[in-house]
């Protein structure tokens, strides 16, 4: 008998809502450094991206900062980002119960942020007692999304073969990343206006749809004999 599928979860957006937070936090930090910013670009152009990558955008077009700077830059961006989490992150809306109904899944998180960082917001929303000590960071393991490699290592650790894993992600990268990896992705469309969700995932746009969305595609996968 075929075991329950592997969720894999992304962390910002999809299990928390700490993006409108970071985006707040980037356009305080950033300006101060010459690299000029606004939360709504974060939204817009770089949700879900690695920091570093961001920085590096902006350094393009603002000119760049010494190696100095940008260490300085990324630790004050972490500790007040760390501090509003704890005082006002949330879980997304609808998502406890999901994980809940969803309890009989290997279930993990598999984030392009730090490790500490996932371990905040697991905290802070009372969400880490579903997944325990599956998390999985990109900063731990050298890879970023879209790069698929970071959930292909993360299935591999879970014991799934990428077939048997699903991708739960409200962010471009991630889904590119899922479906490069060969993996069934739902994707968790906050803004279906604006964001299409590329051929061969699955939109949602609540995560009261998603246990739905699961069995669906456990029976699409392990057809009925």
């Amino acid at each position: 008998m075929l075991q329950p599928l592997c969720l894999l979860f992304d962390s910002d957006g999809t299990l928390v809502d700490s993006e409108i937070l970071l985006a707040e936090v980037m356009a305080e930090i950033l300006p101060r450094h010459g690299l000029p910013f606004t939360a709504r670009q974060y939204m817009d152009e770089f949700r879900g991206v690695r920091f570093l990558s961001i920085v590096q955008a902006l350094e393009a077009r603002h000119g760049a900062l010494d190696e100095a700077q940008r260490r300085v830059v990324e630790d004050e961006m972490r500790a007040r980002m760390e501090a509003r989490m704890r005082a006002e992150l949330a879980a997304i809306d609808g998502m406890p119960a999901a994980l809940e109904a969803l309890a009989e899944h290997p279930l993990a998180v598999v984030s392009n942020g730090p490790e500490r960082k996932i371990r905040c917001a697991m905290e802070s929303t009372g969400l880490g007692h579903h997944f325990g000590e599956r998390l999985f960071s990109a900063y731990t393991l050298g890879v970023w999304k879209p790069d698929p490699a970071l959930y292909l290592k993360a299935a591999e650790a879970m014991g799934h073969p990428p077939e048997r894993c699903v991708v739960i992600d409200d962010a471009a990268v991630g889904v590119a990343a899922g479906l490069a990896a060969g993996m069934h992705v739902v994707h968790l469309n906050h803004f279906p206006d604006e964001e299409g969700t590329p051929d061969g995932a699955i939109a949602i746009g609540h995560a009261c749809e998603l246990p739905a969305a699961i069995a669906a595609l456990a029976a699409e996968v392990t057809p009925a004999p």
